[in-house]
């Protein structure tokens, strides 16, 4: 079976073709390269042939070197872009990114409130977008942010939303159950989904990652198999002693529970369904 990553990052040394947003420097870069070549060397030595790329907070809102990464490699990613969500006609921006191949938007609640980010008319006008146009809400929150996107949910029906990093409970070292129970609550949607990723900086934050089995456990008694998906967070989660096989092998053989079905989706079949659409098979 070959797998995807549906959560990687990407970036070049190479400023002058891939300019910095305003306010990013090179010490910004951390580690400095995370080429394509990087990923693909990561990826392939574990039998991953497809990724799905998160726009890099660099850029800012040039997704450039995400498309034209996606253009001369066929088949083999998909994108998550960053846009201005706040803009008045976003709905024309996301059209045109996903004839470019990009199947999600990240969203956060960069300098707003958890309880107020969610409230701008150009995010109705993006939530209403990505139901009509099969295009996922990808949410960068924490699990605060977590009732403000199921408020969304219920107005929304019909958009996909996807949590990044389950939503980062764990973060700091204590898994609290209170943020798992209000992630595992938002399954009640039936087009939410969560990557199960970014072990790195969740619960105890070093391989084999055991300590992250009930939270991975209670995701697959609320959402069930076919709306978790794998994803590594590479470059984070290849450096300072972790490794991209650690990440893909607490899936592939670190937990008891998991069977061979619930693999292939965690691992493949998720992402497939809602990153890939559409997109030429390789």
């Amino acid at each position: 079976m070959k797998f995807i990553d549906a959560h990687s990052h990407i970036w070049t040394p190479d400023t002058k073709a891939y300019p910095l947003a305003a306010g990013y420097r090179r010490f910004s870069m951390d580690p400095p390269s995370f080429t394509v070549a990087e990923l693909q060397a990561n990826m392939k030595a574990v039998g991953v042939n497809r990724v799905v790329l998160i726009q890099m907070s660099f850029y800012g809102y040039d997704n450039s070197y995400m498309l034209d990464t996606m253009r001369l490699h066929p088949g083999s990613f998909s994108g998550v872009a960053v846009i201005d969500q706040d803009a008045p006609r976003v709905d024309l921006e996301m059209r045109k990114m996903k004839g470019l191949g990009v199947r999600g938007f990240r969203i956060y609640p960069k300098n707003q409130t958890v309880d107020q980010w969610l409230d701008d008319p150009a995010m109705h006008t993006m939530w209403k977008t990505g139901g009509e146009e099969g295009l996922a809400m990808c949410c960068l929150v924490d699990p605060d942010a977590l009732p403000a996107i199921d408020r969304m949910c219920r107005r929304y029906p019909k958009t996909t939303v996807v949590i990044d990093h389950f939503a980062r409970a764990g973060v700091g070292g204590e898994i609290r159950q209170a943020d798992v129970k209000a992630l595992a609550d938002l399954a009640r949607h039936e087009n939410a989904y969560v990557k199960i990723s970014a072990y790195y900086a969740l619960g105890k934050m070093k391989p084999p990652y055991h300590d992250l089995g009930d939270m991975i456990q209670a995701m697959l008694n609320a959402y069930g198999r076919k709306r978790l998906m794998w994803a590594s967070d590479a470059p984070f989660q290849v450096v300072n002693g972790h490794t991209y096989k650690a990440s893909i092998d607490l899936i592939k053989s670190g937990l008891k529970f998991l069977n061979h079905d619930d693999r292939e989706w965690l691992l493949r079949k998720t992402a497939e369904h809602v990153f890939f659409q559409g997109i030429k098979k390789i």
